[in-house]
């Protein structure tokens, strides 16, 4: 769940709290007595858990930025800590805080002195936080908690506000990131916020941390010129969840500790009676497990892999949703994953298996590889359905695919052709949701469990821009 940073340049402790469903990192600083927060998630238990076994005491919480891809904690953990609640002044939010700005300076305990730094791009009241340890010598930069400004390899994503915005922001972007790297020294450690697969990153890095003469070397917004950044910048944008237009309008109204409690039971008629009145039951197992044996009508969500980024980006809003786990465990992992993205209740659970959850007879369908696929074209013609980006599938695809990106599935059903379906993505996860649905449709299907970069390999045809 947390771990101390890899490289600290003193005793201070910076531990990292990962959401790696998400995306996203959150922060908790300590000196071993008091301690500061950097864009805490909704699940706050976590935080205080930390405090607790760390033995510290809370005294300040840090937005970065009114974030896009998740529903803050940061109220709710202020509150419950009676903690500073420090976000941007110039923020339109309809909650008490401590307005921040450019410039300013919070000492925290006797040592750890955070400097708040514009750095618009992401959004245009971005901050940054830099934080120097007072009580080395020299004042030592440890590092810099950059949100959604410079991540590792990246910066994040400028078009979140709108495309009215969107050029503005790419040339702001470039400036904060420059603005950062030339006021702190190259040791200086980099804590950024996303970039880690969320959304909100422009493009996505392997590295696990880094520092500003890291990302000097490597970073393009620190090695291209303005203009050849903010051109290959825009031109790599691809879409982004559905669910990101509900993020900002919660998070500027203060949301609340989430109720993490169990949702009501429901059995196998109450299940169907939900299916039939056009509610999501969302089955939680792996997609191999789906495959072999589900309650018609269920939707494959696995927590295995992006649940929460994929269920909150296809249903619509509103929609209630009911989850289907092998265990209470697993419940209230997804129940977790929800409350980041701002579903805060399911209507009901169930645990167990399939037949538990159907009073009429299991459905299933067939599992195959790339291999399989180049086989079976060989003897019938048969509909290749590819779930990938756009992007992804004008770079290389199977020749005479069609391409209906997962997340507008659900309203272009009706466009996949008539026959039996064989539906892929890059890995599996996606191709499992998008069965999942055709199987809730009653159509014909294979799904293929297989990575996309056997298909050349076994014989399949591909072609693309990078094919």
């Amino acid at each position: 769940m947390a771990r101390p940073s890899a490289r600290t340049m003193t005793d201070l402790t910076v531990l990292v709290i990962d959401t790696p469903t998400l995306g996203d990192r959150s922060y908790l600083v300590h000196d071993g007595e008091v301690a500061f927060a950097v864009d805490p998630q909704r699940d706050i238990d976590r935080v205080l858990t930390l405090l607790d076994e760390h033995g510290v005491r809370l005294t300040h919480v840090f937005e970065t930025h009114i974030h896009n891809d998740y529903v803050t904690g940061g109220l709710a953990l202020a509150e419950r800590t009676g903690a500073h609640y420090l976000v941007n002044g110039e923020d339109d939010v309809s909650f008490s805080r401590t307005p921040t700005a450019d410039g300013d300076v919070v000492e925290v305990g006797g040592r750890m002195r955070i400097t708040a730094l514009a750095t618009p791009g992401h959004t245009f009241t971005h901050l940054s936080y830099l934080l120097v340890d007072a009580a080395a010598e020299g004042d030592q930069h440890v590092g810099v908690f950059s949100g959604g400004s410079l991540l590792y390899g990246a910066t994040g994503r400028p078009d979140l506000l709108g495309s009215d915005h969107t050029h503005a922001l790419a040339h702001h972007q470039h400036a904060s990131a420059h603005r950062l790297a030339d006021l702190l020294p190259d040791e200086a450690e980099v804590y950024p916020t996303h970039g880690f697969g969320s959304f909100c990153s422009a493009t996505q890095s392997d590295a696990t941390s880094s520092t500003i003469g890291r990302e000097k070397r490597a970073n393009p917004v620190l090695t291209q010129d303005e203009q050849t950044y903010v051109e290959e910048l825009l031109a790599g944008l691809g879409p982004w969840p559905a669910y990101y237009a509900h993020m900002a309008p919660a998070n500027a109204a203060g949301p609340s500790r989430p109720d993490l409690s169990p949702p009501v039971s429901a059995d196998a008629v109450e299940l169907r009676r939900r299916i039939e009145a056009g509610e999501w039951v969302v089955d939680l197992r792996n997609r191999t497990a789906f495959a072999a044996g589900h309650a018609p009508g269920t939707l494959n969500f696995g927590l295995d892999g992006g649940f929460a980024t994929y269920l909150g980006w296809l249903v619509t809003w509103g929609t209630p949703i009911t989850l289907l786990g092998e265990t209470a465990e697993d419940v209230a992992e997804a129940q977790r994953e929800l409350v980041r993205i701002g579903i805060d209740r399911p209507a009901a659970h169930a645990t167990g298996g399939p037949e538990d959850w159907s009073d009429r007879e299991v459905s299933s369908f067939a599992t195959a590889t790339f291999a399989d696929l180049a086989q079976v074209r060989h003897h019938r013609e048969v509909v290749v359905l590819d779930v990938r980006r756009a992007d992804e599938h004008e770079g290389a695809r199977i020749d005479a695919a069609v391409n209906i990106p997962l997340h507008e599935l659900g309203d272009r059903l009706d466009e996949v052709p008539a026959g039996e379906v064989w539906v892929h993505c890059a890995g599996g996860y996606r191709a499992s949701v998008a069965a999942s649905m055709l199987d809730a449709a009653g159509r014909t299907l294979v799904a293929i469990d297989d990575s996309f970069d056997n298909a050349e390999q076994v014989g399949l045809r591909l072609v693309g821009s990078d094919a």
